[in-house]
């Protein structure tokens, strides 16, 4: 049997930097985070029990001791950032340097007269955020239909931007269903290198794999990728949170296991599966 752990398995750069500052802080005096750091239930659970508590809502900021509040590495809407400074928190910026980008893009675009299409998943923390810094007419889109059903006003001028960990392969597809409508386009790639080096050794490995292991969050969007791209390329690909929810005895001992895991997964949690998986076969 032979088990392959990709190279690209674990925290990203930005992930990294954001919960690094997280763990700095935590131990001191009315720590906060808006938002769950990551999207990594083992990593939130571990921050809270040293301390951190995370916010979701800036309502929820009233009547709290004054502290220190982390932006995460989604980042965040232009108005929580001015709430937040008004009800007199300190605040420590761990938003991904890659997502702070976006927001620039943007936010320029915006004021000089673009409307901004932003692709990605509506719902997902880091595209609300984006969508906070613009000052225009703003779409999201995240399938074939609604790029099919997208449809301008009369010489409005676009910019279209992407949700970091948004499958690279869409991205593409749906950006050349809105580019043949013929309008004013300015695209802007702005997924991740880490995301599509990441998709793409996944691809591989699942594509000469007999099973395949993703790990991350339930809630993590760019594991959910990952999962579904591994899914695309070999039918027996199994989703987990940690080794808990991996039954090795549904692998058999011949052939070639892989092992990826979302860009929020800590590394002792993949080192544990690759070890356990490893020492079965």
């Amino acid at each position: 049997m032979e088990v392959i752990l990709a190279k690209t398995a674990g925290f990203c750069f930005g992930v990294k930097r954001a919960v690094e500052k997280v763990y700095e802080q935590a131990g001191k005096k009315n720590v906060y985070t808006f938002g769950p750091i990551i999207h990594n239930e083992e990593v939130v659970r571990d921050l809270e029990e040293k301390g951190v508590r995370v916010i979701n809502d800036v309502a929820e900021l009233d009547g709290l001791p004054k502290g220190i509040i982390i932006i995460r590495s989604h980042g965040v809407a232009r108005d929580v950032y001015d709430a937040i400074n008004e009800k007199g928190f300190e605040i420590i910026d761990a938003t991904c340097p890659f997502v702070l980008k976006i927001h620039k893009i943007v936010d320029e675009q915006s004021k000089a007269g673009a409307s901004i299409i932003v692709i990605g998943n509506e719902h997902h923390p880091e595209v609300e955020g984006i969508v906070g810094w613009s000052n225009s007419r703003t779409y999201i889109i995240d399938s074939v239909e609604k790029a099919e059903e997208f449809c301008a006003e009369n010489n409005e001028k676009l910019c279209v931007v992407s949700q970091t960990t948004f499958n690279y392969k869409k991205f593409e597809e749906l950006v050349e269903i809105i580019s043949k409508k013929g309008y004013n386009i300015d695209i802007r790639n702005t997924i991740c290198n880490a995301t599509e080096e990441r998709q793409t050794e996944a691809r591989a490995i699942a594509s000469g794999a007999d099973a395949m292991i993703v790990i991350g969050g339930r809630s993590s969007s760019n594991t959910r990728k990952l999962y579904e791209i591994c899914q695309s390329e070999c039918e027996n690909t199994y989703y987990i949170q940690t080794l808990r929810d991996l039954d090795l005895y549904k692998f058999n001992s011949e052939g070639c296991i892989g092992i990826t895991a979302g860009a929020s997964t800590p590394n002792n949690i993949i080192e544990e599966v690759y070890s356990n998986v490893r020492a079965k076969f």
